[in-house]
């Protein structure tokens, strides 16, 4: 049984988390952390969770673990992994960070996207991206693993085939990109009030937005050659999910028939990926 312990267990992060961990079958949740002032069960904040989960909610810098856990989740924004990670990995506990703080080995990419230095630069080269289809192996063994960005995700799955195939050129492809509400966390906001967001789609961070250097860095390495792309990023007024839609232009002609050959036999054995029939 692997034993597991939330840091930002409150948040919507923190909930797929627990939700993932409550149906693995080897997995046992051992504490709940969050920063806020708040120590109610876990089933409280999420009625969804009675008869799952009930755990009490621990204050973050303070809280008592029952056991040393087998790995850290740290369900937090960026700039909390990178500080906090360290205690646990020297006590020999794998870490996994949601958030940005160790998607990049170069210090400089992450201070240029995310706007502060890194507070803990020389853990960057150890630590493995979280892409099972395409890391599985390094995952495994790896103490440290970053996860990956929510639109990056859809974005490297759906061109990472075609990259390392050469069935598309590396230059010239547009990722249009949309999101639910939920993606901006659960700190209420102007912009994701429900009237504001519903009926409605905005483009955001155009230009700037963080994933866009994940998404090229991840699909240069498949490509093994230089990826420069165009992202922007779309919310929806839905709740949660990803849709990410990618243009390229074909190096050779290829029917529909054959990518989807292509894209199931890449992809054999990846559990996460389903190819269309159609569509």
């Amino acid at each position: 049984m692997i034993t597991a312990k939330v840091v930002g267990a409150t948040g919507y992060g923190g909930l797929g988390i627990i939700e993932g961990l409550l149906r693995h079958p080897q997995t046992e949740i051992t504490s709940l952390v969050a920063r806020a002032d708040d120590t109610r069960r876990i089933d409280e904040f999420y009625p969804h969770l009675r008869g799952f989960c009930d755990l009490r909610v621990q204050v973050a810098g303070s809280e008592i673990d029952r056991s040393k856990p087998d790995v850290v989740f740290f369900a937090t924004p960026n700039g909390v992994g990178m500080n906090e990670a360290r205690a646990y990995l020297d006590q020999d506990i794998r870490v996994i960070d949601y958030s940005g703080d160790f998607r990049f080995p170069d210090p400089a990419v992450y201070e240029q996207w995310y706007g502060r230095p890194h507070a803990s630069p020389d853990l960057l080269a150890e630590a493995v991206y979280g892409l099972p289809e395409l890391y599985r192996e390094q995952i495994a063994g790896a103490r440290l693993v970053a996860n990956i960005g929510c639109f990056a995700v859809g974005a490297i799955l759906a061109l990472a085939p075609a990259l390392r195939l050469g069935l598309i050129e590396p230059t010239g492809i547009v990722v249009d990109g949309k999101t639910g509400v939920s993606g901006a966390g659960k700190t209420p906001k102007p912009g994701f009030h429900f009237p504001h967001a519903n009926e409605n789609v905005a483009a955001y961070r155009v230009v700037e937005h963080q994933h866009t250097p994940e998404i090229e860095w991840q699909l240069s390495r498949q490509a093994e050659a230089p990826v420069n792309l165009t992202f922007v990023a779309h919310l929806v007024p839905t709740s949660r999910g990803i849709l990410d839609t990618c243009y390229a232009r074909l190096t050779q002609p290829l029917t529909a028939d054959e990518a989807r050959a292509a894209y199931r036999e890449f992809y054999a054995g990846s559990r996460f990926v389903r190819i269309s029939d159609d569509g």
